[in-house]
């Protein structure tokens, strides 16, 4: 994709460096919120039913922040968007620490997640125009910094427990680094967004075949990867059988693999072609869940859980660049419409799993899960990549 405008301030690696920061900023804020959630339970005394019913707000923030975060993009470009909404997504961070009773900390909840959403969107408009100036796949590589972000928030979620500070303290340290970053690479970030020839920028505009084709590819890898945040514990713990000592390692596997892959990814995507990878890492989500399912041992297990690792690594990133680069709509619009479908995914499998594994048993839900993966291959044949 060649820009249909000029930048002439700064090189391309300068564009990409700073928004390296923000995606970083992205997965550090919500690792950091993540990491506390026990204490935040036990502070405000919730029952695990009490905290299922209110973790419900941050999707719904997210969901709500869809259509509003692709029309405050193309109407206001994403420089501006996102450097707002990275100085109000740490800012929710410290209204959820400070939240005293379970009505400010829904609410605050809400917030969360919209503002999350907004950055998502605007941080991955502005990927598509830097990808664009590299004239070569380096999309994934931002997601790869999420990943890196979400370990490197967890560390210091636990740091700040074994030092026996409260979440608020523990925020307000995230909040005050999160705006020295900001500071340092403001100045920095893709100036303006390429100007569409054609395409509209209203929320309701109706999606082509083509991002909906995107979305359900979102969707089919979306549904592996929060099968595997929210159940590869439970099925190492109840099929696997493994000791308490082992019972993450599936999910570190996991972790470990998709961040590494979204690394790696670019590069083998220049080389073979954004098609031919969204059709092979449906194959190796399928193999990865499949070997877990007919070997549910911990070695065999653990392979496959890096192998569903590798495959979901660059579905995403793939989807929001092709998507980003529509002819159709406005590339905020569009990445909101693929990533509000992708994201249904990723709320309706865990309780798929749950529904399956009470009637079925757990196995037979990664089976399922690892046919409803394999449908990011048959969906991409379908896929125009230019």
């Amino acid at each position: 994709m060649q820009l249909a405008y000029s930048i002439s301030l700064r090189a391309p690696r300068a564009y990409r460096l700073a928004l390296s920061v923000f995606f970083f900023i992205q997965g550090l804020v919500f690792a950091s919120w993540a990491s506390r959630i026990p204490d935040i339970k036990e502070s405000l005394r919730l029952s695990d039913a009490a905290l299922g019913g209110l973790l419900l707000a941050l999707p719904a923030g997210q969901m709500a922040g869809m259509g509003l975060s692709g029309y405050l993009v193309s109407r206001f470009g994403s420089r501006l968007i996102m450097l707002i909404a990275a100085f109000l997504y740490p800012g929710a961070l410290l209204l959820l620490g400070a939240a005293n009773n379970l009505v400010l900390l829904a609410g605050s909840l809400v917030l969360f997640g919209l503002c999350g959403n907004m950055i998502n969107i605007a941080a991955n408009t502005q990927a598509v125009g830097v990808e664009a100036l590299y004239r070569r796949s380096i999309l994934a590589s931002f997601h790869g910094l999420w990943s890196l972000a979400g370990f490197t928030g967890g560390l210091l979620g636990a740091l700040m427990v074994a030092q026996h500070q409260t979440p608020l303290v523990h925020y307000a340290i995230v909040f005050v680094l999160t705006m020295l970053l900001i500071a340092t690479s403001a100045a920095y970030v893709l100036p303006r967004d390429a100007p569409k020839k054609s395409g509209s920028n209203s929320i309701f505009v109706k999606p082509d075949r083509n991002i909906m084709l995107l979305g359900l590819i979102t969707f089919a890898c979306m549904i592996c990867e929060g099968t595997m945040f929210d159940w590869s514990g439970v099925y190492f713990d109840q099929v696997v059988h493994a000791p308490v000592e082992w019972s993450r390692l599936g999910f570190i596997g996991f972790m470990s693999a998709m961040a590494g892959g979204r690394f790696a990814a670019d590069h083998f995507i220049t080389r073979f072609g954004a098609k031919a990878m969204l059709q092979f890492s449906g194959l190796t989500i399928l193999s990865g869940l499949l070997l877990s399912v007919v070997l549910p041992t911990i070695v065999p297990a653990t392979i496959g859980f890096l192998l569903v690792g590798l495959g979901v690594a660059s579905v995403v990133p793939l989807s929001y660049s092709i998507a980003g680069r529509s002819k159709t709509i406005a590339p905020g619009v569009a990445l909101a419409m693929v990533s509000s479908i992708g994201f249904l995914g990723f709320l309706l499998g865990p309780p798929l799993i749950g529904f399956v594994a009470e009637g079925f048993g757990l196995r037979w839900s990664f089976a399922l899960i690892a046919v409803l993966g394999l449908g990011t291959t048959l969906l991409a044949g379908s896929v125009k990549t230019k």
